[in-house]
């Protein structure tokens, strides 16, 4: 079954259920889940997606990924063996694939104590079968998937801690098989891709500076340092966090502290065609992590209890 893309979900975990937000077209405020997923009995949920209908949910454990009815009707599962006796430093992500017929899997293997590489493996999202299977020369504690809006290829952008960062991207192919391509950097954490899907847009792994790049090549558009946001690079980072606001307008997070040694944040506009500081976005997230761009001129952000609230830029900001 083609699930389609026809509206965003996001999902959050809340009180051990799964809770998918569907991001509706000009729907602003606080935000109710359209759909509750329960997971099988046991199951700790490292991650989550549904898919746009609301039908079906698909998630990670440390040892395995699972898809499930909205009735909770197991359709399939597949275990990561040997099971780990690993539970912290080590969790497997997933993502649905544009068109909703793959699951695409990120094996936290070596962390996990299951070799000496990592795995990214495809499903069929209607079965489980392995279509595809590639194995990374990292070992990474986490990877978190993009997915292009346009041309159905996913990104992967996998964390090695104090090892730096690589950025994978796999591209379907006509007979089902995939070409895995992995991007010459080690030190740049992969934050977004453009509504558009004409770029992305990275941060170096010291925090040092923000950089856009051309989809699919990786060409360097321009690059912004923290100095370029009125601040010393001694005192602030960039936060591996932020996003697309609208195809034109992006936005990071810098942070730091002051004289008292007091932490603070502050969320910073990028104008995508000049490549200039815009100003500041005023927003309630409570830290540099908790505001999510939905690409449509739309943020989300949440509390520690798990309510989501969407915010819209004014007319005349986007």
């Amino acid at each position: 079954m083609n699930a389609g893309r026809s509206r965003k979900v996001i999902t959050r975990r809340v009180d051990g259920r799964i809770h998918a937000y569907a991001m509706d077209a000009g729907v602003v405020g606080a935000m109710e889940p359209a759909a509750v997923f329960h997971p099988r009995p046991g199951d700790q949920v490292e991650e989550a997606v549904v898919r746009p209908d609301l039908e079906r949910v698909v998630y990670t454990t440390v040892d395995s990924v699972v898809c499930l009815t909205r009735d909770g009707e197991l359709l399939w599962a597949a275990d990561f063996l040997p099971h780990s006796d690993r539970r912290l430093g080590n969790w497997p992500g997933c993502a649905l694939s544009l068109d909703g017929r793959t699951v695409w899997v990120y094996r936290p293997d070596v962390m996990a104590g299951r070799g000496r590489a990592d795995q990214w493996v495809v499903h069929d999202a209607n079965t489980g079968e392995v279509l595809a299977r590639h194995q990374v020369e990292t070992a990474g504690h986490g990877g978190s998937h993009y997915v292009h809006p346009a041309d159905g290829s996913i990104y992967l952008d996998i964390g090695e801690g104090q090892d730096g960062s690589v950025i994978l991207r796999g591209v379907p192919g006509e007979n089902g098989e995939v070409e895995f391509v992995t991007y010459p950097w080690p030190d740049r954490c992969l934050i977004a891709l453009s509504p558009d899907g004409q770029q992305f847009m990275t941060v170096d792994h010291g925090q040092g500076d923000v950089a856009f790049h051309r989809h699919p090549s990786g060409e360097v558009l321009f690059t912004l340092p923290v100095e370029a946001f009125g601040y010393e690079a001694e005192t602030t980072m960039m936060e591996w966090s932020g996003g697309y606001l609208t195809p034109d307008l992006a936005v990071v997070p810098l942070a730091g502290e002051d004289e008292d040694e007091e932490e603070w944040f502050r969320h910073h506009l990028i104008d995508l065609r000049t490549g200039t500081h815009r100003g500041e976005l005023a927003t309630e997230a409570t830290d540099a992590y908790g505001l999510v761009p939905l690409g449509d001129g739309t943020w989300l952000t949440g509390d520690p209890d798990g309510n989501l609230s969407r915010s819209a830029l004014p007319p005349q900001a986007s």
